[in-house]
Formats: C-alpha cells, structure tokens, sequence
C-alpha cells in the first residue's frame, strides 16, 4: 500500500509548481505486477488534487505576482490569460500538459473559474493521461 501513496505524492508533487514527474514511478509500480485500477486510482487523484493546489494559489495569491519567488512571470501569465480566454474553461482538459498545464491551473484560479467544473475537468483531463501512460507501459512491458 505504501507504494500507492508514494505514487499519489509523486503525482501531486508533479501536478504543482515544482518540477517532478511521477510517470517512472507510474511504470515501475506496474512492472512489479501493482493493480492498474489501484496505479491509475492513485496516480489520477493525487495529479488532481496537487492541481487544486495551483487554483488555489492563483485565486488567492496573486497580489504576490511582483515579488521574486513568484513562480510565474508577467509576460508569463498575460498569455495564459489569452489563451484560458480564447478556448475557455475547457481548456482544462489540457491540464495535463508537461508544458503550460500548471500555468492552466493556476490561470483557472486567477480567472475564478467554478472549482467544481476546474476539478472535474481537470481530474477528466489528467485521468485520460495517465490511462494512456498505462495503456503504452502494459504493451512496451508485457
């Protein structure tokens, strides 16, 4: 069971601002022979929450978008804007994206985006990741 919860914290490491990737761990857990349900269950609902994790700082912590440490820059989140506004609250989808999915996330919260339709969007987005994460590591594995 401990191997679940490592992979759920990798996945919500990975689904913040912080660069970590829990698709190695997603791999080994299956070739050692760990429910898919169990690897998929775990690994979709830590990257969905780790998300709200982004909405939540774009919707509350914005103020702070002048200080160093703020994870993203102005020219940064301008574009982002641009683009959550063009294609909309279904852009979301997309959240899983290794490049601009944390900045969707975290935009969704600036935007303040209805956390219900974020999250389901969001964990739909992500959980259809993982499912072909697991669909191509059980046909190059087994």
């Amino acid at each position: 069971m401990l191997s679940y919860w490592l992979l759920f914290g990798s996945a919500f490491l990975a689904a913040t601002i912080f660069p970590f990737y829990s698709e190695i761990l997603l791999v080994t857990l299956l070739t050692q022979g760990k429910s898919v349900w169990m690897v998929w269950l775990f690994a979709t609902t830590g990257n969905s929450l780790g998300a709200v994790v982004n909405w939540v700082l774009g919707r509350y912590l914005l103020y702070f978008q002048d200080h160093r440490w703020f994870p993203f820059k102005a020219k940064q989140l301008s574009g982002a804007q641009r683009c959550f506004q063009r294609y909309g609250v279904w852009s979301l989808l997309f959240a899983w994206l290794p490049i601009g999915g944390d900045a969707l996330t975290f935009i969704a919260g600036i935007m303040r985006v209805n956390f219900w339709a974020f999250f389901i969007l969001t964990a739909i987005g992500k959980g259809l990741r993982y499912w072909f994460v697991i669909l191509i590591a059980q046909g190059v594995f087994q």
